[in-house]
């Protein structure tokens, strides 16, 4: 075969192929074409409808109370944008529509003040809030007590709520105030005479000096003294001569003489055993020694040799420190837990380490306006003289209230009047209590009467289960 007759034979054989290529490629479009014609064909029109974009939402909802319906678009009164409702998705959700389908409406209220309400939509007077549908079922559902509110995990949750079980504990108050230390005023003696005359010799000669009981002071020349002994010695003389006279009332009036001059100078502080040595030795004595009552440390002193001194002189003061007093600062609000007897510590930076403690003996029965404070005193021992009068002290004192059904102060809610507690029930149910309060103390609160130990409470978000609750349009304060 020649070049030339091959050519053609090639020629023919690709212009077949290309016609059934052509032929190949027609039937496959012509198939595409047929099944997409058949399944448009069974395309239900709704979804013709949807297709087309022209989708009309049924109702706008709160996606955070999804029960709450409106007929525009718009916010809902916690803030969140409405959500549409369209036809399919209520499609999807038959059995939930299903159970919300026939909502009667009870009133419009504003969610800001529920107490105010209408019976018809609109915007409220006071602060021109769009006013929300309250539903009769949403009214039978959340009725399980007055107030309780139920909320959601969920949104308990993001609204931080948290609780605690309430307790009965021991309660105890720790009162931290000053101190002073002062002279015990009941064991202070003041050193008079009772006749006029002249110091001689003085044997207590300055102040701070420590004197024990019937430790001489002082020598006092008196003639008024000096006379009343001549008169004691005559007496004394006249009775041992007339003791013995025929007449009785001659004997009875030396007896009574004398009976009355001893009686005098013992008046006169003259002691049984001076008057004893004067009948002893029968001379009288120019200078009478006059003693310390107690045992102190002398605190002032006005005695000086060949001083004049009548009896209203104060010759000397002596305080015994024994038993010294520390009055403490209390503030009048703290005044009514502080009791007589009730027992105080102290504590002195100049003695570390080491405490003192006594029971309150006297509440005194004014409030200094300056300070605000009242004065307790406490009656301590003084063992070696440690606690000098003038000395500041720590004071610290407990007041114990016993067993208590005992909040953490958050808890509870007050308004002024009324204080109030969310009890947690069953099923995310809060329910608003209210309670009596007592001393608050720590950071913990004593309830009197309105819970239980045992009982579980809102601690933590109850402002905002309070709002829901007022949401609700069930108010309690």
């Amino acid at each position: 075969m020649s070049p030339k007759e091959d050519w053609s034979n090639l020629n023919k054989q690709i212009g077949s192929g290309k016609r059934v290529l052509t032929l190949v490629v027609l039937i496959a479009a012509l198939s595409v074409v047929a099944l997409i014609a058949s399944h448009r064909l069974s395309w239900p029109a709704s979804a013709a409808q949807a297709d087309s974009g022209d989708r009309k939402p049924l109702y706008w909802y709160d996606a955070m109370n999804p029960q709450h319906h409106y007929d525009k678009p718009g916010k809902a009164p916690d803030g969140m944008d409405l959500v549409p409702m369209y036809a399919q998705q209520k499609v999807a959700n038959a059995p939930a529509a299903a159970a919300s389908a026939p909502r009667t409406v009870l009133y419009w209220y504003d969610p800001m003040h529920p107490k105010y309400t209408s019976d018809k939509p609109g915007v409220a007077p006071d602060c021109g809030m769009t006013l929300a549908p309250k539903y009769a079922d949403d009214q039978s559902s959340e009725q399980v007590a007055a107030g309780a509110v139920a909320i959601a995990a969920d949104k308990q949750v993001l609204a931080g709520v948290r609780t605690a079980v309430v307790e009965r504990r021991a309660l105890v108050r720790e009162i931290r105030t000053t101190a002073q230390i002062v002279a015990d005023e009941s064991r202070i003696a003041h050193v008079h005479v009772k006749t006029a005359g002249f110091i001689e010799h003085v044997y207590v000669d300055y102040i701070g000096q420590l004197v024990k009981k019937g430790q001489p002071l002082f020598t006092q020349y008196s003639p008024d003294l000096v006379s009343t002994e001549e008169e004691y010695l005559i007496a004394k003389r006249g009775n041992a001569t007339l003791a013995s006279a025929p007449f009785a009332e001659i004997s009875q009036g030396a007896q009574s003489l004398l009976e009355s001059t001893r009686q005098r100078m013992k008046l006169w502080d003259i002691s049984d055993e001076q008057i004893k040595e004067l009948d002893e030795t029968r001379k009288i004595t120019r200078d009478v020694t006059f003693y310390s009552p107690v045992t102190g440390f002398v605190t002032d002193r006005k005695a000086f040799p060949q001083t004049s001194i009548t009896p209203d002189t104060e010759l000397y003061t002596v305080s015994d420190m024994s038993s010294v007093w520390a009055n403490a600062d209390i503030y009048e609000y703290e005044v009514p837990f502080v009791r007589l007897g009730q027992r105080v510590s102290f504590t002195l930076s100049y003695y570390p380490g080491k405490s003192y403690s006594g029971v309150i003996s006297f509440i005194y029965p004014t409030v200094d306006p300056q300070t605000r404070t009242v004065k307790v005193r406490v009656q301590l021992a003084n063992p070696g003289f440690v606690l000098k009068p003038n000395m500041f002290a720590d004071a610290q004192l407990r007041v114990d209230y016993g067993a208590q059904i005992l909040v953490p102060q958050e808890a509870v809610l007050d308004s002024g009047t009324d204080q109030l507690v969310y009890v947690v029930r069953p099923g995310g149910v809060f329910e608003p209590r209210k309670v009596t309060m007592g001393p608050v103390i720590d950071g913990n609160a004593a309830v009197l009467s309105g819970l239980k130990a045992g009982e579980t409470i809102v601690v933590s978000g109850n402002f905002l289960v309070d709002s829901e609750s007022r949401l609700k349009g069930q108010p309690q304060h």
